[in-house]
Formats: C-alpha cells, structure tokens, sequence
C-alpha cells in the first residue's frame, strides 16, 4: 500500500523539476524469499538450490531479475514519488541487472526525474520520464530502469 504518512505529498506533473530525486525505504532480501519467489516465477537453479547455485554462472544463490523488479516496485510504492492517481507507467525504455542481488542483501530506491512532457492531447495529465535505480547496501546499483509514467496535471480549479 501506499505510504499514508501524512507528511507524503501527492504530485502533479508541475511539481516535478528536472534533476528531482526521491528515495524509499528499505527491503532485506532473504535466502527464503529468493527461493519462494524463483519456485513461483523463474525455477532456474541458481534461483531455487543454494548448493547448485555454487557451480553456476553466479556462483551462489542469486535473485530472479524479475523478483529485484518486484521488490523495486514495492520500495516505490511506499517510497517518496508519489503522484497523485498512483504509479502508473506507460512503458520502459531500458531496464539491467548490472549484478545480483544476493541474500541478506538491503535493497532501496532513488528515482531521478529526467524530463516532464505535458501531453498535447490529452491536457489533464502528462508524461514523467524517470530513472529508477534499486542499490543494495553498499550503494551497488542492482538494477537501473528508465521509466515513462503517467501523472495528472493540476487542475485548474486548484491553483
């Protein structure tokens, strides 16, 4: 759920800037989680035996790219960017796992506004462009994706 922390603020696309970031909390990654995740969505071996995982490309247990993008979704949800109507993307121009994550490893987010595109046809809402990248506690990012969302405009009986 969405953080219902009073002091969240709900965005529209003018309070965005170029260059604005926003954090999130944090997630730890257990060895029980990546393999409860793996057995669902992605059973490979270096996702679901840790004793396996040691003679593959990874070397050991290593997450599902597809369970870091769940776990980032989830760190977004509850994280800072918050716009008014709620995450909602159009599309995805680029996404990478530059390294594992691992078990015990501490997940969280910053996502950087890199461009505002108010939409010519329809003018209640408008196009954020932003990066999202997940590091784990070293401050290696695990995954870096650019993200088109939707967010409202203002309305102009709200000025």
């Amino acid at each position: 759920m969405p953080p219902e922390d009073a002091a969240v603020r709900r965005l529209y696309l003018e309070d965005l800037e170029l260059g604005q970031r926003f954090g999130s909390g944090t997630v730890a990654v257990t060895p029980e989680a990546i393999k409860a995740f793996a057995r669902e969505f992605d059973p490979q071996l270096f996702h679901v035996d840790e004793e396996a995982a040691k003679a593959t490309f990874f070397g050991g247990l290593a997450a599902s790219g597809w369970h870091t993008a769940a776990l980032t979704m989830k760190l977004l949800v509850g994280g800072a960017y918050q716009p008014v109507g709620g995450l909602i993307g159009s599309g995805a121009d680029d996404l990478r796992w530059p390294r594992p994550v691992r078990p015990g490893d501490v997940l969280r987010v910053e996502c950087e506004v890199l461009e505002i595109q108010p939409s010519q046809s329809r003018p209640d809402r408008g196009r954020a462009r932003v990066r999202i990248t997940t590091f784990n506690q070293a401050d290696e990012p695990v995954q870096i994706m650019t993200a088109n969302m939707v967010v409202p405009r203002r309305p102009a009986s709200s000025t």
